[in-house]
């Protein structure tokens, strides 16, 4: 599993992103919040160890620029700040939990394995972005109330954008995660994607698949991506 740690300090971001990766996590760490921003939608992580004090952007702007665009992950917020608007504000931003320095590790590793446990039994059942519904049980998607008739290919190329919904997926990251060892053709992934879209998109109420040109594919609710 993939973590982001955003964290200015460089003593406290080296000593989390030791003590995580020797947890078995791969770790990035970002020193500043309009990085920061654009890298959790373009990589998928699997969670976001997110400081609030940050340059240029603070953490609270950064959490709800990312929910706003749709990104799922779970959020964990940092901050040297134990007063309960803080904490109000960066849970109404849309944080899952909030944790406050100075913090011993083992806490932290506790709350983030929490987080992914959660996640994780989430993801198992349903995914929602705006009136698109992946049940991951059923294997079924749907929209707006109406079923979509998805080949096996189809719904795995569905899930794997809505999993890391608002953060662009490559077409190698796409091919390694849906076709896996498969041998394919260098347009194989665009030519799903245009059959999705006329199954999904067609006819909705807003496009919910975004081509990001150089990057990727993106599922997400809204069509602004930050620069």
């Amino acid at each position: 599993m993939k973590i982001l740690v955003v964290e200015d300090d460089p003593e406290i971001s080296a000593f989390v992103r030791e003590g995580l990766n020797e947890a078995g996590y791969i770790t990035t760490v970002c020193r500043d919040g309009e990085r920061a921003l654009r890298l959790a939608l373009t990589v998928p992580f699997s969670l976001i160890l997110l400081d609030i004090m940050l340059p240029t952007m603070d953490g609270t702007t950064v959490c709800r620029r990312l929910r706003e665009a749709g990104m799922n992950a779970p959020i964990l917020m940092v901050t040297a700040c134990s007063a309960i608007p803080e904490k109000v504000s960066g849970l109404e931003a849309g944080s899952d939990d909030y944790l406050v320095k100075p913090f011993d590790f083992e806490e932290l590793l506790a709350r983030v394995r929490a987080l992914l446990r959660r996640e994780h039994t989430r993801k198992q059942s349903r995914i929602e972005i705006a009136d698109l519904i992946v049940d991951t049980a059923k294997r079924t998607v749907s929209r707006a109330g109406r079923d979509i008739s998805l080949t096996g290919r189809e719904y795995s190329l569905v899930e794997a954008l809505a999993t890391h919904a608002g953060q662009i997926l490559s077409r190698r990251t796409i091919l390694e995660r849906v076709w896996v060892n498969e041998d394919t053709v260098s347009n194989t992934v665009d030519v799903f994607i245009k059959n999705l879209r006329k199954k999904i998109d067609l006819g909705g109420s807003r496009r919910l698949i975004h081509t990001v040109h150089g990057m990727g594919y993106v599922l997400r609710s809204e069509d602004a991506v930050p620069d």
